[in-house]
């Protein structure tokens, strides 16, 4: 059995007509069906804009534009935040509104507390998930029934190594006490595979690499203009395309081996089929170990000598502590002293150019 992931690369100039090639090549009317909802997974890492952090304003542009071209007319985008990312702030700064409010899309913010969540009892026999959450698995109920698109961008990762379609379920589906699954976050990831293959009715990913980030991510990355973009019907096998990419063996990867051992995708190179151009030679020789002063303190706390205190620190009333220190840190220093030189940067760059035209 093989996978199909449908890769092109591109120029800003052409960047919407080439994801509709894009999401022709995979047929994607036949993976999604227009009678139900379609929900467009949007990714916010930061409340700030950093190239390649988030989803690209073109990327959810040109899947919007092509959707409603092809007569998807119930499309929602899907907003969450996290305990150190207002949603609503990185949809400005991101440029997500320009591009709902062009084309009339309206949004939810998952985790706002306006949105109902419901218990949910998978059939699925789930690795971690229900002894994290032993009171049960709560997901939002707008996800229940329709069809999702995960609009993940290509960079590495400090706790997966790399993010991708995969990791982009993580906050659409869980509540903002997410972070309490870090320390089993491959295992977690896979569960909400199994969760979303029961609870969807077509599951489409579109992978944005017109950014790439190397390093630290999900913020703190170094930024490459790489012009790819990549869709598959299956979350697995495009992480595993992406991974290859950046210069990892894919099956080294926990999430990636684990899914595809149970057979949730296929995530082994060597099983993958390219439409468009294939890539399976390029390696960018991404380097994935690094880490922030941030995520070195969060690794002690999940795998290190902090273990035994990881409850009291992240799951109690002080943890808020742990919130402000890595907003303090991201925010106030690696921001202002390292982040904006790499911003300017990549403002000179064709995507620079492009990401300053949305007004």
């Amino acid at each position: 059995m093989k996978a199909l992931v449908s890769v092109y690369f591109s120029h800003p100039d052409r960047i919407l007509e080439d994801y509709s090639k894009l999401l022709d090549s995979i047929d994607f009317e036949k993976i999604i069906d227009k009678k139900n909802e379609t929900l467009l997974k949007v990714n916010i890492s930061w409340d700030r804009y950093y190239p390649g952090c988030s989803t690209a304003p073109w990327q959810l542009e040109g899947v919007i534009k092509k959707l409603q071209k092809s007569g998807f007319s119930k499309i929602i985008s899907a907003h969450n935040g996290t305990v150190v990312v207002d949603p609503e702030e990185g949809r400005k700064q991101n440029k997500h509104n320009l591009v709902e409010d062009k084309y009339k899309i309206p949004y939810v913010v998952v985790d706002s507390g306006k949105t109902r969540w419901v218990k949910f009892t998978p059939k699925s026999k789930l690795i971690v998930l229900d002894k994290i959450f032993p009171d049960g698995i709560y997901i939002p109920e707008i996800f229940l029934g329709k069809n999702i698109i995960h609009l993940p961008t290509m960079k590495t990762h400090v706790f997966t190594g790399m993010t991708g379609a995969m990791k982009n379920a993580f906050g659409g589906l869980l509540n903002r006490n997410r972070h309490w699954t870090h320390s089993s976050i491959h295992e977690t990831l896979v569960d909400l595979l199994m969760i979303q293959k029961e609870i969807h009715s077509g599951i489409l990913a579109v992978m944005d690499g017109t950014f790439a980030g190397e390093g630290p991510g999900p913020r703190a990355t170094r930024v490459h203009s790489k012009n790819i973009i990549l869709a598959s019907s299956d979350q697995v096998a495009i992480d595993s395309v992406a991974a290859k990419l950046m210069g990892f063996d894919p099956l080294k990867i926990p999430k990636i081996r684990l899914a595809h051992e149970l057979g949730l995708g296929i995530g082994d190179p060597n099983q993958i089929e390219f439409k468009g151009e294939n890539v399976s030679k390029i390696n960018w020789n991404f380097s994935r170990k690094e880490n922030t002063f941030a995520s070195w303190g969060q690794k002690l706390i999940y795998w290190g000598p902090l273990k035994p205190f990881e409850k009291l620190l992240l799951r109690s009333k002080i943890s808020p502590w742990a919130f402000w220190a890595s907003n303090i840190y991201h925010n106030s220093y690696w921001f202002r002293f390292i982040g904006t030189k790499r911003v300017k940067k990549a403002m000179k760059t064709g995507w620079g150019q492009l990401f300053m035209k949305y007004k």
